[in-house]
């Protein structure tokens, strides 16, 4: 059965390319090759060198041993012996949501949300029963109104935790009431952490509070390196993880041994990349801020601690057209709400790149928002 169209794919992937200033795009500002490993105190050259004389056979079923311990040793509870890297986030999202859910479950989809969290268990025949986060609650789960929609046929409750589009982190205390919620009906919590890093503190994961928790995320948005497509899936869960290791041979196989080394070494590095992602967003969200006070038609959803926010505006026309417009009139990209199903809004992204773009972007953008006043 055809699934629904990406509404966010589908909007960005054709534009990316052509805009003058992206500030649609989630990632924080990518590494070149040489950038990551000097930044390290790895010596490119030897790295290279490295390459030149490994195998292209095949790489480790499940992932080498040194990319499984470097992704363990971001969580608290993990262990490499539970580790599965996979194509992207996108591979570990859709193996999860395909391998476990079956007819008869139905999949709890906090949203607004990546849209693989309710398109794909909806294209499976999968019921979905969406809680939808609200701004009056600061885009956080209301634990109420979750309950009433679980029950003994809960298979999954899935989140992204920062959320994407409005960053909205949810804490350890309500993520534990969460867990509470999904142990009563013996439920999976697959929380997407693909933005998950860039606080100042540790952020604990659904797999450090959860023995049924599934984290998914990749090297894509807080590591800045989106184009070795490394994503992982971790669990302390052995039936999950039994079943999701047979998956992987139907959809992945193994990942590239290139890409995984690369991983391997940034990861080992973990803290020392996070900080630098943490430098990016931190100064661009306080230019972000400044300019935000000269817009009183526009609010922020929610506080951030991702690389995006979600904001709301006030003016008559529909958010696509509105993104549209500021695209064509400005060189400006941003997605439009209808993305996330929400209307009157649009995501913007903050840690793309650097400071110049964001400041000119904004400038453009409010340039467009003053026209609409006249």
């Amino acid at each position: 059965m055809r699934i629904e169209d990406f509404k966010l794919e589908q909007w960005l992937n054709p534009r990316d390319a052509s805009c003058d200033y992206n500030l649609g795009a989630s990632c924080v500002k990518a590494f070149t090759f040489n950038e990551m490993l000097e930044f390290v105190g790895e010596n490119p050259e030897e790295i290279l060198k490295d390459i030149g004389e490994m195998s292209l056979h095949y790489g480790e079923f499940d992932g080498s041993d040194r990319v499984r311990k470097a992704i363990a040793g971001i969580y608290e509870k993990a262990t490499p012996d539970k580790v599965l890297t996979v194509h992207g986030g996108s591979g570990a999202n859709n193996m999860v949501i395909t391998e476990l859910t079956e007819a008869g479950d139905n999949v709890v989809a906090i949203t607004p949300n990546y849209q693989q969290h309710y398109s794909i268990p909806k294209n499976l025949g999968i019921e979905v029963r969406e809680h939808r986060l609200k701004p009056d609650n600061g885009f956080l789960p209301n634990i109420e109104e979750l309950r009433k929609l679980v029950d003994k046929n809960t298979k999954i409750i899935s989140l992204t935790n920062p959320n994407n589009p409005s960053g909205a982190y949810t804490r350890e205390g309500l993520l534990r009431e969460m867990v509470e919620l999904a142990r009563e009906v013996d439920a999976y919590i697959l929380c997407d952490e693909i933005y998950r890093g860039l606080d100042e503190e540790y952020m604990p994961s659904i797999v450090d509070v959860y023995e049924k928790g599934i984290s998914t995320s990749s090297m894509s948005k807080v590591y800045s390196m989106a184009g070795t497509r490394i994503g992982w899936i971790v669990t302390r869960n052995e039936k999950a993880y039994e079943q999701l290791f047979n998956r992987r041979s139907y959809d992945t196989v193994s990942c590239g041994v290139i890409d995984e080394l690369l991983t391997s070494i940034a990861l080992e590095n973990n803290e020392k990349i996070l900080e630098r992602s943490r430098q990016i967003v931190r100064k661009n969200k306080a230019i972000l801020d400044k300019w935000m006070e000269t817009q009183p038609k526009l609010k922020y959803c929610a506080d951030s601690y991702g690389s995006t926010v979600l904001m709301k505006y006030d003016y008559d026309i529909p958010t696509e057209k509105f993104c549209a417009d500021v695209l064509d009139e400005k060189g400006v990209l941003l997605c439009h709400g209808e993305c996330f199903e929400e209307p009157n809004t649009f995501r913007l992204g903050y840690g793309f790149d650097g400071e110049e773009t964001l400041v000119t972007g904004l400038k453009l953008l409010g340039e467009f928002l003053e026209s609409l006043d006249k």
